[in-house]
């Protein structure tokens, strides 16, 4: 049987939920997705401190920073440390509406799987568009489909050449949904060919 990968994304129609901004540390200095959408271990000292743009109800897995960056609950941390200890480093937050325990999740994992044709559309960086540093890359990535394949024995990572989608194995996702964690949406990201 093939394998199933799911995008993990924040549920944001939720009523009353809490909006996370860019974590910082104790001097007050972002920490935001410039050091965990890259895929690579991070290097932290101390403890960061997640904002709140919003004040509501505290969710088992939101995306703070605009939507890039992975904040989770003791449990939902402890799903991922159980199941893709080698795929995410988890970082203690403090968090400004509540004080029980918080993780940001740095994604170590990098995978290339997306399925060019399977997917909707993918456009690359060009070099005529004037960024250098990101020819090859993915520009646009429209109806996602990722190749299990090419997934190897990850659990959670990121797409190579697309940072900003966060995927998970089935049994990642069928975890979450076993403890009830909040703030998760999830979409099949399996090509099926």
């Amino acid at each position: 049987m093939t394998p199933r990968y799911f995008k993990l994304t924040d549920d944001v129609t939720l009523p009353g939920r809490w909006e996370l901004g860019t974590p910082v540390n104790a001097q007050g200095q972002d920490h935001g997705s410039w050091l965990f959408m890259q895929g690579t271990p991070a290097r932290v000292e101390g403890t960061l401190r997640v904002p709140s743009y919003a004040q509501g109800r505290a969710l088992d897995f939101s995306l703070a920073d605009a939507g890039a960056v992975p904040v989770v609950s003791q449990r939902v941390a402890e799903v991922l440390s159980r199941l893709a200890p080698g795929d995410v480093e988890l970082f203690p937050v403090t968090m400004d509406d509540t004080p029980d325990p918080y993780f940001l999740v740095n994604v170590v994992r990098v995978m290339k799987c997306i399925d060019d044709t399977a997917s909707g559309e993918v456009r690359y960086w060009m070099p005529e568009d004037g960024r250098p540093e990101r020819v090859g890359t993915y520009q646009a990535v429209h109806r996602l489909r990722i190749d299990p394949a090419r997934a190897g024995d990850a659990k959670v990572f990121r797409t190579w050449g697309w940072l900003i989608a966060l995927i998970v194995s089935e049994d990642i996702k069928l975890a979450l949904e076993a403890i009830g964690a909040t703030g998760v949406q999830f979409k099949d990201v399996s090509s099926l060919r």
